[in-house]
């Protein structure tokens, strides 16, 4: 095996893939095809550039994401140190300057001896070798084609049509049911009944609810299997009650009789702690989803894990393609990194592109390759890539439903706050983590 690894990708996914190469003394050849060649999206050439926010989400480790940063931090994230380095005040949040902080990043890559960049666009994998592929949310056609025939999937999507998740704690179980159609299955669904009056008020306000605009190049050609709900309420009053939200097939047990229409919600993961709007992709802001679906009988005080989008993206099933070290199963020489694995969010692609690297030096090393256990934030989000239904496969934030639940007697669960949980959650995944670094010979 070469002593040299190639990260396809200047993003932040492939910039810390590279850093972290190159700190176990790998050389690195980086390729960015910025900016001789720019994305719709990005306006320079340098590496790291942050295109739709400048925010980094929340500092605080009782949340999930400020617990996922503080790791990548004790694994000498150049990301971190660059948010660091080019911080401005956000209250909680970790925001940055963004020139500052690609200039931060482009200076430190393009200064290490053991890297090199190359500015030029690479429309296919290279045959042999070990290549980790960041190419993000915006890549080329070309090399989406050509990454395909490694998988051998064709599940590879250059659109999200997302439905928002709820936490299950969040959800009034005294107005909801379990069942699925026609008695059929094991309940495992949860349905919310809405009466004529309740789902007439709900199109209303669905309908009138703000949107937020595409982006020119995000304008997508909408598959009729997955229109935003609100595309579909505006085909007629009751367009809804004969797709997402019909009823057939459900009794409600308290009546004994079909509801006039029914949302159903699909467990999300085997915790069973998340639970998907069935048929909600949206586009309305995020606080028009907090107002208007929580006008759902069950999600009064509804809390959001995610909320409904429909963006550009391009990621594959990760499920089905991915080893839990971000190897393809098919050609384990290839890793991904980034959004393309199925993570969302800035943090997550670089926590990524983090763990790739390190598991690609480890091949360079000889070493047995890791993967975080599913108590840390990395672990969580790799346990969430491996573990969710390959059928309805959706990109996913961090966020404490991934985790596995502290090990509570139920009658103690009650005792703890939401707030107290997860301090005991973020120091059980922190006392985890220095475990594993140990273990791997990180520390």
């Amino acid at each position: 095996m070469a002593k040299e690894v190639i990260v396809i990708g200047g993003g932040l996914a492939g910039s810390e893939a590279a850093w972290q190469l190159a700190r176990r003394g790998v050389r690195v050849r980086l390729f960015e095809m910025r900016p001789r060649k720019l994305t719709p999206a990005h306006r320079t050439g340098k590496l790291g550039e942050l295109v739709c926010s400048n925010s980094l989400r929340s500092k605080e480790i009782t949340s999930a994401v400020g617990l996922l940063k503080e790791e990548m931090r004790r694994l000498n994230s150049l990301i971190m140190e660059a948010a660091l380095a080019s911080e401005v005040k956000a209250g909680k949040a970790l925001a940055v300057d963004r020139e500052l902080f690609a200039d931060h990043i482009t200076r430190k890559l393009e200064g290490h001896p053991l890297i090199t960049i190359e500015r030029r666009e690479i429309t296919e994998i290279p045959r042999e070798g070990l290549v980790i592929v960041a190419t993000g949310p915006l890549t080329s056609e070309a090399l989406a084609e050509d990454l395909k025939r490694f998988t051998g999937e064709d599940y590879f999507h250059f659109y999200d049509a997302i439905a928002p998740i709820v936490y299950a704690e969040s959800i009034n179980w005294d107005k909801v049911f379990k069942a699925d159609r026609y008695g059929k299955g094991e309940g495992s669904y949860v349905n919310c009944p809405l009466s004529e009056e309740e789902y007439r008020r709900f199109v209303k306000e669905l309908l009138a609810a703000e949107k937020v605009p595409l982006k020119e190049f995000e304008k997508p050609r909408y598959f009729e299997g997955c229109l935003p709900i609100e595309v579909m309420a505006e085909r007629g009053e009751d367009t809804l009650r004969f797709g997402p939200m019909k009823p057939v097939g459900l009794i409600d047990p308290r009546t004994g009789k079909e509801p006039y229409a029914v949302v159903q919600l699909r467990p999300e993961n085997r915790d069973g702690t998340l639970y998907n709007l069935v048929g909600f992709q949206t586009k309305l802001k995020y606080p028009e989803q907090e107002r208007v679906f929580r006008m759902i009988p069950g999600l009064e005080k509804a809390e959001f894990a995610r909320y409904g989008s429909i963006h550009r993206n391009t990621f594959v099933c990760a499920p089905k393609v991915l080893k839990p070290t971000l190897q393809l199963r098919a050609e384990a020489r290839i890793f991904l990194a980034g959004q393309i694995t199925g993570v969302e969010g800035y943090v997550e692609s670089t926590a990524m592109g983090l763990i790739a690297g390190i598991n690609a030096a480890r091949i360079i090393h000889g070493k047995a390759l890791v993967v975080p256990p599913p108590e840390t934030g990395h672990g969580a989000l790799i346990r969430y890539l491996m573990e969710a239904d390959p059928h309805h496969f959706q990109p996913m934030n961090i966020n404490w439903g991934l985790f596995p639940p502290l090990d509570l007697p139920r009658r103690e669960r009650k005792r703890f706050p939401k707030r107290e949980r997860y301090r005991l959650m973020a120091e059980r995944a922190l006392t985890r983590f220095y475990e594993w670094l140990g273990e791997i010979g990180e520390a």
